[in-house]
């Protein structure tokens, strides 16, 4: 099984607190790291580049939602980017998803690098039961739902979706064993849970099956970021 180390979340607010995070985790390998809609929307498309020049791979987390036509454009400027992997919702719909696809390989092309690993969005670990029943009005159980998700991401033809841990065990049943199931909504013990509401820590991460797990305030807020993510890394090496 395809087992990444840990990627690290950079949700933080300016370009000297990325620079200062990205210089303690000298680690090596290198850690990639996560690129959300917050730092993304504030630098654009030069932040990826220069988190890739400080010798980092990017993992760009903006989790398209639109018309195919829209979403293909799009996917295509990130395909461009280089960037190692990327999201989309599933709840878009088929269409949607390969229009995404079509739109990543396209931009690959242009720069002559390999597509960026496309993952689905199941349903964010924010979301639990009554949230899915009361506001989204969808009748069936959250792990169904996420389940679903992920047959109609296989069937689309990528690489794989990110949920919570808890729900690896229900998706490995229905599709196949190099489909990638990316984690976020980690804690360690010692930590707060913040607004996640489906949390593990990444050992009980490990023996669900995650591929790789998504963390980010437990090692950014750290006072020693680098011990942090050592410790995360060596207890997601773990399955006991």
């Amino acid at each position: 099984m395809i087992k990444y180390s840990p990627i690290v979340a950079l949700d933080v607010a300016n370009l000297d607190q990325v620079n200062t995070i990205l210089k303690q985790l000298d680690v090596n390998p290198r850690p990639m790291v996560k690129i959300g809609m917050e730092v993304f929307y504030h630098f654009g498309p030069r932040i990826v580049k220069h988190v890739q020049a400080m010798g980092f791979t990017v993992f760009l987390d903006l989790k398209l939602h639109d018309i195919p036509n829209t979403v293909e454009r799009a996917a295509r400027v990130i395909g461009a980017l280089g960037v190692e992997m990327t999201t989309i919702h599933a709840a878009g719909g088929s269409e949607m998803l390969a229009a995404s696809k079509r739109g990543l390989m396209q931009g690959a092309q242009e720069i002559g690098k390999a597509p960026a690993k496309l993952l689905a969005i199941t349903q964010l670990t924010s979301i639990d039961d009554q949230i899915l029943h009361n506001q989204q009005h969808i009748a069936i159980s959250l792990q169904e739902s996420v389940r679903n998700y992920a047959k109609l991401a296989e069937s689309t033809g990528l690489d794989g979706v990110i949920c919570s841990a808890l729900e690896v065990p229900v998706i490995r049943e229905v599709v196949s064993p190099d489909f990638l199931c990316i984690t976020p909504g980690i804690r360690p013990n010692s930590a707060q849970n913040g607004d996640q509401k489906r949390v593990v820590t990444p050992n009980q991460a490990a023996k669900l099956g995650s591929n790789g797990i998504v963390i980010g305030r437990p090692i950014t807020q750290s006072a020693d970021p680098k011990f942090a993510y050592k410790q995360i890394a060596e207890e997601f090496k773990e399955e006991k």
